[in-house]
């Protein structure tokens, strides 16, 4: 979905909007699941990356500009431990306990008119 909000710097607010939205790359380097006894199943996932494209627009008392931005977000780690009961038919279910993620390094790329 589109992003568009106001935030209040200084002498005035800051109007954006970011639209298209487009994940164009996913990298999982390093990735594993094991069982933990009476609990679920764990997810590791290390060093992964993505790229996201899309549009933007910004619009101030002073100024407006728009453009296109690439942001490359890079050393991503994620640890997610998933519950797997049996649910009331005797079936597997699965459902998230905790998730954790950290990222090392964004890189953004603005251009614009401006």
């Amino acid at each position: 979905p589109d992003l568009s909000g106001y935030e209040k710097y200084g002498l005035g607010n800051v109007k954006y909007n970011i639209s298209k939205i487009h994940i164009t790359a996913v990298e999982f380097p390093s990735a594993s699941i094991s069982l933990i006894p009476g609990t679920g199943i764990k997810l590791v996932i290390g060093n992964a990356s993505l790229t996201i494209d899309m549009n933007w627009n910004i619009r101030t008392w002073m100024f407006k500009d728009s453009g296109r931005s690439t942001v490359y977000i890079s050393k991503v780690f994620v640890t997610a431990i998933f519950s797997t009961p049996l649910d009331n038919t005797g079936h597997t279910s699965i459902s998230l306990i905790s998730c954790r993620t950290t990222s090392g390094d964004i890189d953004i790329k603005l251009n614009g008119k401006s």
